[in-house]
């Protein structure tokens, strides 16, 4: 079993910035790629960011410009890192990994940009 813990989400103004942290634990025989979805009331399940075991990465366009994702191996954990934040970034953001063919999730973290 694979655990993955996230961390960082909160409330911060329009053009701030936050980092949110995802921590794999458990079951870890070769962690893949990572990376993080959103999900907006109303809307469906988005991919923000995600990185490979080759850190090659990969942005939806609203986020090319303002997130940076990137991983530490050695402690098994994956970054994002986004600036100049809108209050359409408003959401549910979920960790995700993929390990031996199966893919993880982790509970959610919220953040909430105000105008």
């Amino acid at each position: 079993q694979v655990r993955l813990v996230e961390s960082g989400g909160g409330l911060v103004q329009a053009g701030g910035s936050l980092r949110l942290s995802c921590a794999a634990s458990g079951s870890i025989f070769s962690l893949g790629t990572m990376g993080w979805y959103r999900q907006a009331p109303g809307k469906e399940r988005e991919l923000v960011a995600s990185i490979t075991t080759a850190f090659t990465t990969y942005y939806i366009d609203s986020m090319k410009a303002r997130s940076t994702i990137s991983r530490d191996n050695a402690k098994n954990t994956v970054y994002l890192h986004m600036s100049n934040l809108k209050p359409e970034d408003t959401a549910v953001y979920y960790c995700y990994a993929n390990v031996a063919r199966r893919t993880y999730w982790g509970q959610g973290t919220q953040v909430t940009v105000s105008s």
